[in-house]
């Protein structure tokens, strides 16, 4: 294989996980091949929360500058009682988080996140990308890794030297070695749905928001058959909701058809100005949340799976996105530091990832317990964070929030 094709690195996926990959990979001198399924590029979901520990990988690519002018910077993290309104917590944000962690909390929607991605690659010409464009086989054959491609229904064959799977949850790259390798696993139901609206701030929802959110903030509703994120987004003109219950599995996909009475109900007691608000920003998009939980992550001749098609995760820790900006900046860094030793860097890579992504884990587990929590546990929640003074709440994010990619 020439050093050039030895070299190519090919990506499945434009998400951004499989974009930042393309831009960390091109930074480090590697030509890529980027194909997407769609025809077109389009951002599913709605909002983002980019902490720290992202939006300086962000940052470093170039993506920061162009994002910003459509990102809010919000000023905290409020987390308050559905039934009262009365506020539990306030984790600090705004300039305090950019002098504590070194790099800014935003938030942001997922189309605008898209698009700065996007805009940046558009300057890299060693960047190509192919819409429209599955990965339907893999062959291992060393130095060089092949991949089928089936473009417009014709079959077209790819070579490089590493072939990333940056294809999401339902990743055709991960199916393909599941058939092959027991370490590679099925996206699982995790039980639970997703129901996001956005919703314009002079519209009447985004008026009954304000009666009850905290301005410039992101504010999260705690209460026992679900819980409510709510921010603004895309310069502050739109406010970002997502809900999430307990429910039926809906659909192998994106997003679903599921009954509005599974959200009203799991709001039963609440306040009657969230209530309405809820009501106010319908109809809502319900999105089934698949997990993936696997052994491996990686074939060391040559293969990586990074983000949702590695380990997918539910967003208690709003940070699903994040792991995956993580995953493409460390591999292509460590490929590019290990050159011509692609075995040890994805084994460097996968030995390093995998219990950072563990511990994120952990933490959401743990979010998940205490926002859905009732009774007397819910009374002890709300002892523990009133005891605890907003500093020391940030304190306990410096694990994530400060985390910068080790050197190996």
């Amino acid at each position: 294989m020439s050093e050039a094709r030895s070299r190519q690195i090919v990506i499945a996926g434009a998400g951004i996980a499989g974009l930042t990959a393309a831009l960390t990979f091109s930074a480090r001198g590697f030509p890529v091949k980027l194909f997407e399924q769609a025809k077109q590029l389009q951002a599913a979901g709605s909002g983002l929360q980019l902490s720290p520990n992202v939006t300086r990988i962000l940052r470093r690519l170039g993506v920061l500058d162009r994002l910003s002018p459509n990102a809010v910077r919000p000023e905290a993290v409020v987390l308050k009682d559905a039934r009262s309104l009365r506020e539990l917590a306030r984790v600090p944000l705004g300039q305090a988080a950019e002098q504590r962690w070194g790099a800014p909390y935003l938030v942001a929607h997922r189309a605008d996140l898209q698009a700065a991605l996007m805009a940046e690659m558009a300057s890299r010409p060693d960047i190509e990308l192919v819409t429209g464009a599955r990965v339907t086989g893999i062959a291992v054959d060393p130095p060089s890794i092949s991949a089928t491609v089936e473009i417009d229904g014709q079959a077209a064959p790819v070579a490089g030297g590493l072939l990333v799977g940056a294809d999401g949850v339902w990743s055709s790259v991960r199916a393909e070695l599941a058939g092959k390798d027991a370490a590679f696993t099925k996206s699982r139901f995790s039980g639970r749905l997703a129901w996001r609206a956005t919703v314009a701030v002079d519209s009447a929802a985004g008026r009954a928001f304000a009666e009850i959110g905290v301005a410039g903030c992101v504010t999260t509703f705690l209460h026992p058959g679900f819980h409510m994120v709510a921010y603004p987004v895309s310069k502050g003109r739109v406010v970002n909701l997502a809900a999430f219950t307990k429910g039926e599995r809906i659909a192998e996909g994106w997003s679903g058809h599921a009954d509005p009475s599974i959200l009203s109900n799991a709001m039963h007691g609440t306040a009657a100005t969230l209530a309405r608000l809820a009501a106010l920003a319908g109809p809502w998009t319900a999105f089934p949340m698949h997990t993936v939980r696997q052994q491996r992550w990686m074939v060391p001749q040559g293969i990586a799976l990074i983000g949702d098609a590695a380990h997918a995760m539910t967003p208690f820790a709003a940070q699903g996105a994040a792991m995956g900006i993580e995953d493409a900046s460390m591999l292509a860094n460590l490929v590019a530091d290990f050159p011509g030793d692609t075995e040890r860097a994805l084994t460097a890579w996968e030995n390093l990832r995998q219990p950072r992504v563990e511990k994120v884990l952990k933490r959401g587990a743990l979010n998940r317990t205490a926002w859905h929590a009732w009774g007397p546990v819910a009374v002890a929640r709300n002892l523990v964070l009133a005891t605890r003074p907003p500093e020391k709440l940030a304190a306990d994010l410096d694990w994530l929030y400060g985390w910068e990619e080790p050197k190996v």
